[in-house]
């Protein structure tokens, strides 16, 4: 797993074992955007404030020129022989896709010509964004909106179509499950929605969670009923909860008690399941592990004090 801050990159063996290694380091300048790991977790694409990507691995450090200018807010891999990625934007809310590892990435003209990109927003008047993206183990890719619900495809991001309207339109993270490519999950401003039918109805799973002003979501990679979650006060924080559910989010038990301190907010990208089931939460600047199916949580890591006062910004598992 890979652990991002604003201008570091850092890994760790996905249960734990082992130390957190330091594996990139840009300038005070270079900000570490969204984040995705390759091969199952042995490589990482990450999108650079100066408008390229890295991709790191063991042996090798890459850069590609994407020809973005816009902020690049989420990725997602399609393929990795040859590199392909979906790539959204931060302001505009454009979807591009990269293929090969030269550059520069196409803007996909469906996504533009969708009818309801004219409804979409943001509370403070600023320009939506692809906020997340999620992807079925056959081809269904879902963009998240920010605001504007969830869009689909069903062709690894070539053509694109909204789900049905019944999700809240104010969506934070969409999440999908490799046990299962009918569900879809999306955490949001009412809570979480789920989906088993890929977004043509939805559930609103809200029982037992403290607050309903969700940020973000993660499902077990084997288990499609075993979800952890993130809600809090308000879109600026004032308090935040990690929850846990073991029946599809039919309830919610929330899991502050085992955090060693206090949180004011958590963000989008901020927990994540690995391959093998651990489950990760970062609260401020520690890194929570939790085992036993994501039950028992202690912490983990801390930002080293050289790097501290650049919080944890995203994980990659």
């Amino acid at each position: 797993m890979f652990i991002a801050t604003y201008n570091a990159i850092y890994t760790v063996e996905d249960n734990g074992d082992g130390e957190v290694v330091q594996v990139y380091k840009g300038t005070d300048h270079q900000e570490h955007g969204a984040m995705v790991s390759l091969s199952k977790g042995q490589a990482v694409v990450s999108a650079l404030s100066d408008g390229t990507l890295l991709v790191l691995s063991e042996s090798d450090e890459k850069r590609i020129p994407i020809g973005i200018e816009d902020p690049i807010a989420s990725l997602l891999v399609i393929s990795e022989d040859p590199l392909t990625l979906l790539i959204g934007t931060d302001e505009g809310a454009y979807v591009y896709r990269l293929v090969g590892e030269e550059g520069p990435a196409e803007r996909v003209k469906s996504f533009d010509e969708l009818e309801c990109r004219k409804d979409w927003y943001t509370p403070w008047g600023g320009p939506p964004a692809v906020r997340t993206f999620a992807k079925t183990q056959d081809g269904f890719c879902y963009a998240d909106i920010h605001v504007g619900s969830i869009m689909r495809s069903n062709d690894e991001g070539i053509s694109w179509e909204p789900v049905t309207p019944e999700l809240h339109k104010d969506v934070h993270q969409v999440a999908t499950c490799p046990a299962d490519d009918n569900r879809v999950y999306a955490n949001t401003q009412n809570g979480v929605y789920i989906s088993k039918d890929r977004g043509n109805s939805w559930v609103n799973r809200i029982e037992g969670l403290p607050v309903r002003y969700g940020t973000t979501i993660a499902v077990h990679p084997a288990d499609p009923d075993l979800l952890i979650a993130t809600v809090q006060n308000g879109p600026r924080g004032g308090g935040a909860w990690l929850c846990h559910s073991e029946n599809g989010g039919e309830t919610w038990t929330q899991l502050n008690d085992q955090l060693t301190e206090s949180t004011d907010r958590i963000r989008t990208g901020c927990i994540a399941f690995t391959s093998d089931g651990t489950a990760w939460a970062v609260i401020g600047k520690t890194l929570y592990i939790g085992k036993e199916r994501a039950t028992d949580w202690g912490a983990f890591w801390t930002v080293p004090e050289s790097d501290n006062e650049y919080p944890i910004q995203t994980l990659a598992a």
